[in-house]
């Protein structure tokens, strides 16, 4: 399982590092813009490379295929873990195979079944992002999109992780996973959440009370 935290504040992502959570970072124009919106992004993804030794996920600012393909090379550049995020629309998929062709890892965004993401995976796409979010605010199961896609990778081998995008409770981030999900795209206020339930702290209250309760040693005279 992969965590990839949608975060572009640095001492979030080394909070997240340090507690051994997360796997990867997201820094797209959505993320930057809420966190950081006067940061330059090129700027912030080569910091974020450099600050911990882990993928950083950001964007291509293209949507035809030539600008696409000259943006992501340009993102690479910035450091080796970067892996191109490419929204997938038609004009993405010649730029996705080739991409892949010379190595570079991209993230097909904007996928919503099993469908777009069997295509994705045949460009040559590493991950696909299945918005868990979005899907919600349809009506749609997202977890069916998961489902599928994990099914059609394996029948045919493809070599391409299945990422939940945007689940905001651990009710919706534990479906994403039992349904076939490689990871998960979280916020840190969800991370944070996931560790959160009413009997842990209940639990933990009770444990100060006991502890505090509890005698001291004497020492020896």
């Amino acid at each position: 399982m992969r965590i990839y935290h949608a975060s572009v504040a640095l001492d979030d992502v080394r909070w997240a590092f340090a507690a051994g959570l997360i796997d990867g970072i997201v820094a797209t124009p959505a993320v930057i813009a809420a966190q950081l919106p006067n940061a330059d992004p090129r700027e912030l993804v080569q910091e974020l490379s450099t600050a911990v030794p882990m993928p950083v996920i950001a964007s291509v600012r293209a949507v035809n295929r030539d600008e696409l393909y000259k943006g992501a090379r340009e993102l690479t550049r910035l450091g080796e873990q970067v892996i191109v995020a490419i929204p997938l629309v038609e004009d993405a998929l010649p730029a996705i195979k080739r991409l892949s062709a010379e190595g570079v890892k991209v993230a097909a965004t904007l996928v919503h079944n099993a469908a777009q993401a069997a295509l994705a995976a045949k460009a040559g796409a590493s991950l696909v992002t299945i918005a868990v979010d979005a899907a919600a605010h349809v009506g749609d199961d997202p977890s069916l999109a998961i489902s599928e896609s994990r099914l059609i990778f394996d029948r045919f081998g493809f070599e391409c992780d299945v990422i939940a995008a945007g689940p905001a409770s651990a009710r919706a981030f534990t479906d994403a996973l039992t349904a076939g999900a490689d990871g998960a795209v979280v916020s840190t206020d969800v991370l944070k959440a996931l560790l959160q339930h009413p009997l842990t702290d209940r639990g933990f209250d009770r444990f100060l009370g006991e502890i505090s309760r509890r005698p001291r040693p004497r020492r020896p005279k």
